[in-house]
């Protein structure tokens, strides 16, 4: 047995197949990738790894487990689909997806394949495991495939907490002691038991919170804008494949973008944090709806008319538009009065906090900072913008910088 310290849940006890897991080439890889992708560059100590992540899961998993009274090889199953469960992530967490997702179709590396493929399988093999059946517990079936992957999963659990410790973010530090005690099984379906609607709503309302002050921090999704912007140049203009890419750390990827003249400009903003600016800042009712669900195809075109109308190069129009609003944790199962009941049907606070994502979610056009001003007046014309109150250029003029307050941004750089 070994035991790890770890920055969250303290001293966890590591044996067996998790153990012989942690020390495969494909786990010690996520010690290269950061969990919050370039948050760093806004909380300067979201420095924490994938490895500590899928740790951190592992442990949660394992005290889930003691609960429910799982023991044996279906219980080692999900403590090796739980350290395994992020072994499929591109560089930069989640920040480069969808451009792999176009060149490939697939957001990440498949799982199945992946534990087939390496020495991954050699140890689930050596233990006496499937790998195929492993993946589908990383891909949430059966009923223990849930605690990986499902609303109450323990995945969630262990994001919000770690993240909230190293950004200093208090708003995700949640409960998850009393989470995990209170997951129960009933019929196939996991469940909090009776009493359990505040514990449920404490995971809703930190993931909503976090939302805007740490995950969509407006700094956050410029670095993602301008990593998305570099991947893609890197593909098109280099030998680099999609598939290349995907399997590529942060540093890889990263000696990539300097090492090729087509991605050396960005390469060089993001090292020395000379990023792009806000030109537009839009509120979700300030934007047509062919905006908000148009395609990349379409949002390519609408940053080729917008840097023509401001007269700049195609390279400096960054156009961020998020999903729409959804709230996938409203479906958590909770116990009220020995009925099993969805959160979105029991709680009202589900309702307030729909109401609080519509009024967080905003519309990034982004460009250097000298032509920030143009480019958002060709944003408003191009994109049909509804109000003044959407064109927020942060130079207001030389020398004189808009404060986050004023557009609503929390805490980091």
């Amino acid at each position: 047995m070994k035991t790890i310290k770890d920055s969250v849940h303290d001293h966890i006890e590591v044996e067996g197949v998790a153990r012989a897991l942690f020390d495969t080439p494909a786990v010690q890889r996520l010690r290269r990738i950061k969990q919050l992708g370039p948050a760093h560059l806004v909380y300067p100590s979201a420095n924490h790894t994938r490895f500590e992540h899928s740790l951190g899961v592992y442990y949660l998993a394992c005290e889930g487990l003691d609960h429910l009274g799982i023991q044996g090889k279906q219980a080692e199953r999900v403590r090796a689909a739980a350290i395994l469960h992020d072994v499929g992530h591109a560089p930069y967490s989640h920040t480069i997806e969808e451009v792999i997702h176009r060149h490939t179709g697939k957001y990440h590396d498949d799982v199945h394949d992946l534990l087939k493929g390496n020495e991954v399988g050699d140890v689930l093999r050596d233990h006496g495991h499937d790998p195929d059946t492993v993946a589908d517990l990383i891909a949430g079936e059966g009923k223990l495939g849930q605690l990986v992957s499902g609303e109450l999963d323990v995945d969630r659990m262990d994001y919000l907490v770690r993240d909230a410790h190293h950004t200093g973010v208090p708003y995700g530090t949640i409960d998850h002691s009393r989470l995990v005690r209170e997951l129960t099984l009933i019929d196939g379906e996991l469940v909090l038991a009776e009493g359990n609607v505040p514990t449920a709503e404490s995971l809703l309302l930190a993931r909503t919170l976090m939302n805007p002050t740490v995950y969509n921090h407006h700094v956050t999704r410029i670095c993602r804008g301008m990593l998305q912007r570099a991947s893609e140049r890197l593909l098109a203009e280099t030998d680099v494949s999609a598939g290349e890419l995907r399997r590529m750390d942060d540093h890889d990827f990263f000696a990539s973008l300097r090492g090729s003249d087509a991605t050396a400009a960005f390469a060089r903003r993001l090292g020395a944090r000379d990023l792009y600016k806000r030109a537009v800042w839009a509120e979700l009712a300030d934007v047509p709806d062919d905006v908000i669900d148009a395609d990349h195809d379409e949002i390519r075109q609408f940053e080729s008319d917008i840097a023509a109308d401001a007269d700049v190069e195609p390279e400096s129009v960054i156009i961020d538009v998020l999903g729409r609003p959804s709230m996938t944790e409203s479906s958590t199962r909770v116990i009220v009065n020995g009925e099993i009941r969805r959160l979105g049907q029991q709680s009202t606070l589900v309702s307030a906090l729909r109401q609080v994502q519509r009024e967080q979610w905003r519309l990034g056009v982004y460009a250097p900072e000298d032509e920030t001003d143009a480019v958002g007046h060709a944003a408003e014309r191009v994109l049909g913008l509804e109000t003044d109150g959407a064109l927020v250029s942060e130079v207001r003029s030389p020398g004189q910088r808009t404060t986050l307050d004023e557009f609503g941004a929390q805490g980091g750089e």
